[in-house]
Order: structure tokens, then sequence, then C-alpha cells
């Protein structure tokens, strides 16, 4: 009944993602080697079959601990057409390691963990250095901004639109770009190459 319970744990995980168990391993998301992860299990870190977080909306079947973390600071810009909030949505889930108040080992229910992200890997909770989260990214912003793509008719290179393939509930967060799972398996866990600023120029038109 344990293996029966583990395969279907893992079926869930590969088909709500989308993708590959083998292209996480090994991939700066493979934490089953690391001493703070006394299972040795790749997925469970983030992810569990019974007793998820649902306090984030669309949150995969979440198992890790969430950031305290009440105001960020985010990034602004005099010639910003939008205005950035505060993280929300899967941002939100990368930051509950990558913001470095939560440790990695607090998963399942632990909350005693001692182990922070360092590294470059870390973020911290001032964001006003990186790329704007949690924006919706629509048609008016493109038309306001100027030097954007309309995302609901440019294709991404990704099979679809940049509405479709990279946006999370039409905002552009952290995944928009990122690929937590590694399918592409491309360094810096990327959704797509940069090579001459290729994912860069997805969405912006310079």
């Amino acid at each position: 009944m344990k293996k029966l319970r583990l395969l279907l744990f893992i079926s869930i995980i590969l088909v709500s993602s989308k993708f590959g168990y083998s292209q996480i391993t090994g991939s700066s998301h493979d934490f089953s080697g690391q001493s703070w992860n006394t299972t040795t299990e790749i997925c469970v870190v983030c992810h569990t079959p019974h007793n998820a977080n649902t306090s984030v909306l669309n949150a995969p079947l979440w198992n890790h601990g969430l950031s305290n973390v009440a105001s960020y600071t985010m990034y602004t810009s005099a010639t910003m057409n939008s205005t950035a909030g505060q993280p929300d949505g899967s941002s939100k889930l990368c930051l509950s390691c990558h913001d470095g108040t939560v440790a990695l080992e607090n998963f399942g229910g632990v909350t005693t963990g001692t182990h922070l992200m360092t590294g470059g890997a870390l973020m911290g909770t001032d964001l006003s250095n990186d790329h704007p989260i949690s924006i919706t990214y629509d048609a008016a912003l493109a038309a306001a901004d100027g030097g954007l793509f309309n995302p609901t008719t440019t294709q991404s290179g990704l099979g679809g639109t940049i509405t479709n393939t990279m946006l999370i509930g039409g905002k552009m967060q952290c995944s928009s770009c990122h690929d937590v799972h590694n399918s592409a398996g491309i360094n810096g866990l990327l959704l797509k190459s940069n090579s001459a600023s290729a994912l860069c120029l997805t969405c912006h038109n310079k």
C-alpha cells in the first residue's frame, strides 16, 4: 500500500506540472542529497499528495512553509507603466525559500528548521533590483508602455502566446521566466535560452 501511495504521488506531480521527474534530478531544485532533507526524496520538499497548503491560489499540492514577510521592497521606476504590488500567486511559493526567512527543511509541517537559503539564489526581502513580479501584463500595459509586445497575440516560442505559456493568471511571476522543474535543462532554470537576450526579447520590444 505504501508503494502504491508513493507511485500515485509521483504520478500526480508529473501530470500536474507537465515536467519530467528525471529533469529535476541533478538540477538545483533536486534536494534529495541535502543533509537537511532526511527523506532523500526530491518532490516532497515542495509537494505532497495529502494535507497540502491551500492558502495560495493554484499552489500545486504545496508542502513547504510560506514566508510571513508582510511587505517586500518592490521594484519601482519613473517610467514603469504598472505598479508592482506585493508578491502573490506562484511567486509567494518561490519566496518561501528564496527570501531567506523560511528554513529549507520547513516542509511537511516542520517549523523548526535552521538551514536558510544562501548564496546567489538568495533574493532577500528587498526585490527593488530584480525584475518586477506579480504585475498584470496585458494588451493595455503593452500599449501604454510602448516597449512591450502584446502578450495576447505575440508568440512566446514555447507553443503559444506569451499570455498562455508564460503568464500565471495574466501576471508576470517568477515562473514566467524560470522553469522550476528544469524541463528545458537550461542553466539558471530558465524557461528558454537567453542567448542573445532571447528570453528578455520575448516580451520586451527593443
